[in-house]
């Protein structure tokens, strides 16, 4: 299973979402069988490291998404990918977009799957303080919770 996590720029909400999805799935021995990455809808910041704000915020949850570089969404995604998250409603439609119609299933709201929380958006933390990074990080928790829930079910695993 390959899952992509999307953002404006694919420095602070997306990769906090994919270090989260990838430290939780090596705590539940599923990461050999799901295959995370992130990328943006924008091409802002190709080849950067994420926000060092994302990083210490992760960092200090003893995730580490420091190795991560900034991608563009490109066109071969919606083929190579089963499930593309998008962090807010902008994202999705431009998602929408430029994903063809028959492949458009598989493009949802990361949220969707806190749907406890809230929110249905992802916060963007980018001109805020570092609340706003640990806010994410919180919310891509309780996500991934019900994500992971998911992944279980497609793959046929049963939790322990």
């Amino acid at each position: 299973m390959k899952i992509l996590m999307v953002c404006t720029g694919n420095i602070c909400r997306s990769p906090t979402a994919e270090g989260v999805l990838r430290h939780r799935l090596r705590q539940a021995g599923l990461d050999t069988q799901v295959r995370v990455d992130s990328a943006g809808t924008h091409d802002y910041h190709i080849g950067d490291p994420p926000d060092p704000r994302s990083i210490r915020a992760a960092r200090a949850e003893g995730i580490d998404i420091s190795g991560l570089r900034a991608r563009q969404l490109s066109a071969k995604d919606f083929e190579a990918f089963d499930l593309l998250l998008a962090m807010d409603a902008g994202h999705q439609k431009i998602m929408t977009r430029l994903c063809p119609v028959p492949l458009r299933a598989k493009l949802k709201l990361y949220l969707d799957y806190a749907p406890q929380q809230p929110l249905r958006e992802m916060p963007d933390p980018y001109y805020g303080e570092a609340e706003g990074f640990n806010k994410v990080l919180r919310l891509c928790h309780a996500a991934t919770d019900g994500l992971l829930t998911s992944i279980r079910q497609q793959l046929h695993i049963t939790e322990r």
